[in-house]
């Protein structure tokens, strides 16, 4: 499709994250991506249209020419997986209409070869958790540590699955020793909170990389999508099950997400240096009890206050006290309330959730006026309106999932 990039002159990634998938608008004379909204592609041949069909059937591979039907594919979407691919050093990558929507394409791929069992490490977002735990798509899963995860793996063993840094503890694994103990088993790891920015799995030896789109790779807090980069092979069933179950990324969300990628780089960068200083002013602070942020870096942080964290949630002002992270704007929520509210207390609180862990999804705005807005809301007296309940006395936890 790109017919200019030539694979055996590496790129740096800021430049890979501008210039993948778009090598070919010069040649059409443009300079943005078209959006090809088309639901149905016109075909007056049906003999060679029955093979194409035939062809994607029997191998799961992109068609040549025009698609015959936006679920099956569409030309602005492969734009966008072409670019993820590139940046995660990934022979291909599948999209999809959430993080979710992804995750479940890759179970159902590994369960479709009788390979329901998963090994699992916590944390993991909490509809993650809870997707697994529940066995909503027949798969059964074994929580361990990553030092467990070898003996854990049985011959239905289909996936292991991690997150790291993890989600909202912002714990890590040894990606490449992990690996190395799933021997034959492919090892998922969920990199939404790194991005390829800060860490590309593949490189340590992890065979299938996870994204929710919305985050990062969006950038912006206006889109929703999820993404698998992973081999040839494995792309070719995720299309299957794509296409099979309906899950497909709208082609004006795989426009967005394209575009996030050009920036990816530079937000990153420049929001993972803030954090960096925030976390250095939270370590000190004696309303903090403790402060967590991983070793690979990156713009989340996460802290446990020795004060009321539903306080804190309702005095901030200049931050946005939501769910979802890695947008242009700074955002806080309280995990054991909303995010990880699915997840069982005891479960939760055995894999570092606490009460008072208030998790952060730090911006693009001056290091400064955060901090005043952090630390004011930090040393606010207790809110008087009226707030949801909080997770020690409210109702039980919720069974439907709710945002990261």
């Amino acid at each position: 499709m790109y017919m200019d990039y030539d694979a055996s002159t590496p790129r740096a990634l800021a430049t890979e994250a501008v210039h993948a998938g778009r090598e070919d608008l010069a040649e059409l004379g443009l300079h943005a991506p078209p959006i090809d909204l088309s639901t149905t592609y016109p075909s007056y041949d049906t003999r060679a249209e029955a093979a194409r069909i035939d062809e994607f059937a029997t191998t799961g591979a992109r068609l040549d020419g025009p698609p015959v039907y936006a679920r099956l594919d569409n030309p602005t979407t492969a734009r966008f997986e072409t670019a993820l691919a590139r940046l995660e050093g990934a022979d291909d990558a599948v999209a999809f209409a959430s993080g979710m929507a992804a995750l479940t394409a890759v179970l159902l791929v590994r369960a479709s070869l009788g390979l329901r069992h998963v090994v699992a490490v916590r944390p993991l977002y909490g509809c993650s958790d809870h997707l697994l735990n529940a066995g909503l798509l027949g798969t059964e899963v074994t929580w361990t540590d990553p030092a467990g995860v070898a003996d854990a793996i049985r011959p239905d063993t289909g996936l292991v699955m991690v997150e790291s840094p993890a989600n909202p503890t912002l714990a890590e694994v040894d990606i490449r020793a992990l690996a190395h103990a799933c021997g034959s088993v492919p090892l998922l790891v969920d990199n939404t909170f790194a991005t390829p920015v800060l860490q590309r799995p593949v490189e340590e030896g992890a065979r299938i990389v996870l994204h929710s789109a919305t985050k990062y790779l969006g950038g912006h807090g206006d889109v929703m999508g999820g993404v698998v980069a992973c081999d040839d092979e494995f792309a070719r069933a995720l299309r299957q099950v794509r296409f099979a179950t309906g899950g497909v990324l709208h082609p004006l969300a795989g426009y967005l997400l394209l575009r996030g990628l050009s920036t990816l780089p530079v937000r990153v960068r420049a929001a993972s240096a803030t954090a960096a200083e925030l976390v250095r002013r939270l370590a000190t602070d004696p309303r903090i009890a403790r402060v967590h942020y991983p070793r690979v870096g990156g713009a989340m942080v996460s802290f446990e206050v020795y004060g009321d964290p539903h306080d804190v949630i309702a005095g901030v002002r200049l931050i946005t006290p939501a769910v979802s992270l890695g947008s242009v704007d700074t955002l806080i929520q309280h995990p054991a309330s909303i995010s990880h509210r699915i997840v069982a207390e005891g479960d939760r609180r055995s894999a570092g959730v606490s009460d008072r862990l208030l998790r952060m999804s730090v911006g693009l705005e001056d290091v400064e006026d955060l901090w005043r807005d952090l630390t004011q809301a930090l040393s606010a007296p207790p809110a008087e309106t009226v707030r949801a309940p909080r997770a020690a006395d409210g109702p039980a936890a919720p069974s439907r999932p709710v945002g990261r």
